[in-house]
């Protein structure tokens, strides 16, 4: 995905910015779902990101102090046996996560 991550109108994050993790998810599924990286982990650096202003920045490491230690934010999503999906899921919590902190 080289989409730019879009949280509000007039903010979005370079794909650059994100890093993803793939890891089997656990649970019941068969063997296709046991050997299938479909678990998605989004990782974004809060604190080292270069494309959000600075007072941005500050206002959401403020707000998402608990949720960023180290001023890292991390979203897993895995309730699809999809990898896509899943990746999409986890975009739209972190979208969501930090519109609402603004």
């Amino acid at each position: 995905m080289d989409d730019p991550l879009r949280v509000t109108p007039g903010l979005a994050i370079p794909a650059a910015e994100l890093r993803w993790h793939f890891e089997p998810a656990g649970g019941p599924g068969g063997q296709h779902a046991n050997r299938s990286a479909t678990r998605a982990e989004l990782v974004f650096d809060l604190a080292g990101s270069a494309s959000l202003p600075e007072e941005v920045r500050a206002r959401l490491l403020a707000r998402l102090g608990g949720r960023s230690p180290g001023g890292v934010i991390r979203v897993v999503a895995d309730e699809s046996r999809s990898q896509w999906r899943n990746r999409q899921a986890a975009r739209h919590r972190l979208a969501a996560l930090l519109e609402e902190a603004l």
